[in-house]
């Protein structure tokens, strides 16, 4: 089977300074991929790549075998540490907006049918992270686990195939993350979800992912560290299984099992 998702020989250079180099990955359909690395090693960046932000200065990056064009797309949600949520809209109008934008360009404001169309598909979200019951309030009267409960609603109401999670659970108290964790592994096997996530936390890189990416340099200069950029060190498959299709998309494509060697 064909990965979903591949970088081939991709590059990251601003001016003078390599970012990344050399990064060569294929993602399989359904996997949970985990980044970790040094900060300032460039999986942020690695990130933005996928997510359509940045185009690579060198190297092609392809989905479903197409290469990438540098815009972000519906079929990519991401979820930042820092919450992505307006303040001035409701939990149900924050969860919304993505549909109107869609669906109204111009005006991201929809009307009858519509409207109620739209507000049924992101109330049916906010049910499914847990904020069913919050639908009318707004984020200021919610804690940081809830909001981030909201940020992910938001991500993936356009029922996104790749869904990026940069830090997403780095915020919160240990009790909040431990939530945040089944939250995120039940959406994924829900969904049939492929997520790739950065973090600095080892061990939730282990407990949530199916392979672990280390990214990092191999090369170093003292005088000119400027000139190397960072790659994939280490490739760790887990004995995880990846999450089967949903039984009411009989369309979807088949899903791998991600095992070690």
């Amino acid at each position: 089977m064909s990965p979903l998702l591949s970088l081939r020989n991709v590059w990251v250079e601003y001016g003078d300074k390599i970012v990344l180099e050399k990064v060569s990955i294929d993602i399989e359909a359904g996997s949970f991929v985990s980044i970790v690395g040094p900060s300032g090693a460039g999986k942020s960046s690695l990130l933005r790549l996928i997510l359509g932000q940045e185009a690579p200065t060198q190297g092609v990056i392809l989905l479903d075998g197409t290469p990438l064009t540098p815009e972000c797309g519906p079929d990519r949600g991401v979820v930042f540490q820092r919450y992505s949520v307006f303040p001035h809209l409701s939990v149900l109008r924050n969860t919304m907006f993505g549909i109107e934008c869609e669906k109204a360009p111009l005006s991201a404001r929809l009307f009858g049918k519509a409207r109620r169309a739209a507000e049924a598909e992101a109330a049916e979200m906010l049910d499914a992270v847990g904020l069913g019951d919050a639908l009318h309030i707004h984020p200021a009267q919610m804690s940081g686990g809830m909001q981030q409960r909201l940020a992910i609603a938001q991500a993936l109401v356009k029922r996104p195939r790749i869904l990026l999670l940069d830090e997403p659970f780095g915020a919160l108290d240990p009790g909040i993350r431990a939530d945040m964790h089944a939250l995120i592994t039940r959406l994924w096997r829900d969904y049939a979800l492929t997520i790739i996530m950065v973090t600095h936390d080892i061990r939730e890189a282990f407990t949530l992912g199916t392979r672990v990416l280390s990214i990092d340099k191999r090369r170093q200069d003292p005088h000119a560290p400027h000139r190397f950029g960072a790659t994939a060190v280490y490739d760790l498959a887990l004995r995880k299984k990846a999450p089967d299709p949903p039984t009411e998309q009989p369309d979807a494509a088949p899903l791998q099992t991600v095992s070690s060697d």
